[in-house]
């Protein structure tokens, strides 16, 4: 082959590159979207099991130490979606004010702050085309707080109108 053909090919193979170099992002926000609002649909279809799920796992867990779950109230209008800046990984934070009694017997028992309404964020997570819940609370925020405060890790995701109703 002569030197024009390499150049050619050359050529032709770079354009290529660059052409799936320009692509794949594009492609990649496509992927990130649709995936999202697939999980806000399935989040509004699952919310009353998710969150019954929420509160049997958080009340197992023993924390805070000395108080047991009475109940807890959810906020259906604060709720926030974000992906998590290294893994993909989409969570929602959902507001909760939760009502606590004290163990009998336990350190907790004297303290008069215990029946106060404690406002949290739930946390739940989006993986592989289903949503679940470790029973994480974040205390004293709310979805839009602790997605500011941990903003080195997570990125908001704008919710569609519709799928949050």
């Amino acid at each position: 082959m002569d030197l024009n053909t390499w150049l050619l090919i050359s050529m032709a193979i770079v354009a290529v590159l660059l052409g799936l170099a320009l692509g794949l992002k594009p492609l990649a926000q496509l992927f990130h979207r649709r995936d999202a609002d697939n999980a806000f649909r399935t989040f509004r279809r699952q919310r009353e099991m998710l969150e019954a799920k929420f509160f049997t796992m958080a009340s197992s867990l023993g924390k805070p130490r000395g108080l047991k779950w009475l109940d807890c109230q959810w906020q259906d209008n604060s709720l926030r979606f974000a992906r998590d800046r290294q893994t993909g990984l989409i969570t929602a934070f959902v507001g909760v004010n939760i009502r606590f009694e004290a163990i009998e017997g336990g350190d907790m028992e004297d303290v008069a702050a215990v029946g106060t309404v404690r406002e949290a964020c739930a946390l739940f997570h989006y993986q592989t085309g289903n949503w679940g819940t470790g029973g994480r609370a974040l205390f004293n925020l709310d979805p839009q707080m602790a997605i500011e405060r941990f903003g080195d890790q997570y990125e908001s995701l704008p919710i569609l109108q519709d799928v949050t109703k």
